[in-house]
């Protein structure tokens, strides 16, 4: 591999998404073991003031493109500035979190470059100078192992919260490319930005999370599980089945139509475990399971199960959470 490895810095209400610095903390290893450069790529109006955190989590040079087109996201705008930057340069990888933005735009940009794309990895592994990455495939039935023996730039999307982040380098920097980007014309125009307050952790991206099914019977009984997972810092999901009945909103959907996630903790109240679900949560490192029905699906895939009824299990849960957490 030649001309270093190049990472997407996706940023979100003015901070760089978590996702972001997973990459760079593990693509720093494989860039030292390469004898190659390690690069972050910034796009959007006024982000130069981010860089620094980029060269504290690895980067040796960070590529800022700016303008004032790239204020907000577009498909049309970003891929096209990115896509001019890496031809210019022409990286030997190209990494990015898959997230919304990420699987947008890096579909758009392996068209724009003629290149194979990668998409949802969950593991990566240096093996004789060629990275190859682990993704699923049948709807998380299986993994295959794959890699890019010509392809260039070798283009993955990484799940988030699948490689571990390192420690920011106190006093480490990055070398700052400031770029003039001007898209052109767009087709698309952000006219308003409409934004969803939450003081609970963005789904994707949470350490825990409180997912809810066909079993909360209601829309008034999440509160059950909204109630934990505020005591837990928990984000809060839900099965197709909860969303289809219009119980929560589909910005909540855990699966493989929904929200693709993997925290440390994943606790599913009754939730049946439908293939389409575990897709989307089955690379949770611990998976906790409440449900009444003995033979739910979700207790094969559950690290921990609990037999009974979600009513009299989760509060008892919150209640012990709350004493344990108290005490510490």
């Amino acid at each position: 591999m030649t001309k270093g490895i190049w990472v997407y810095a996706e940023v979100r209400d003015g901070k760089i998404k978590k996702v972001t610095y997973e990459i760079l903390s593990t693509f720093r290893r494989f860039a030292d073991q390469l004898g190659e450069e390690l690069c972050a790529v910034l796009a959007g109006k006024n982000v130069a003031g981010l860089a620094p955190e980029l060269g504290a989590y690895g980067a040796d040079k960070v590529y800022v493109l700016e303008g004032d087109k790239l204020e907000h996201y577009t498909t049309d705008g970003y891929t096209k500035v990115v896509a001019d930057l890496l031809k210019e340069y022409q990286p030997a990888a190209f990494l990015l979190g898959c997230t919304i933005r990420g699987r947008d735009l890096a579909a758009q940009v392996a068209q724009r470059l003629q290149t194979g794309l990668m998409t949802d990895c969950t593991d990566v592994a240096l093996e004789d100078g060629q990275l190859v990455f682990t993704r699923p495939i049948y709807a998380g039935k299986a993994y295959t192992r794959v890699y890019c023996p010509e392809a260039r730039p070798v283009m993955a999307t990484i799940r988030p919260n699948v490689l571990s982040v390192a420690a920011p380098q106190e006093g480490r920097t990055a070398e700052v490319i400031k770029i003039s980007a001007d898209p052109g014309d767009l087709r698309q125009v952000i006219r308003d930005v409409v934004r969803q307050v939450s003081t609970r952790p963005e789904l994707t991206e949470a350490d825990i999370i409180v997912s809810g099914g066909r079993g909360m019977k209601g829309p008034e009984n999440f509160k059950i599980i909204e109630e934990l997972a505020d005591v837990l810092g928990a984000a809060v999901g839900a099965s197709r089945a909860a969303v289809d009945a219009g119980w929560v909103p589909q910005s909540m959907q855990v699966g493989q139509t929904g929200k693709t996630v993997s925290p440390t903790i994943y606790i599913a109240c009754g939730i049946s475990g439908a293939i389409q679900h575990l897709a989307g949560m089955g690379s949770s490192k611990c998976i906790v399971a409440i449900n009444k029905d003995p033979e739910a699906n979700i207790f094969k895939v559950a690290d921990y199960g609990i037999v009974g009824d979600l009513f009299q299990v989760v509060p008892v849960l919150t209640e012990e959470f709350k004493k344990l957490l108290a005490s510490s």
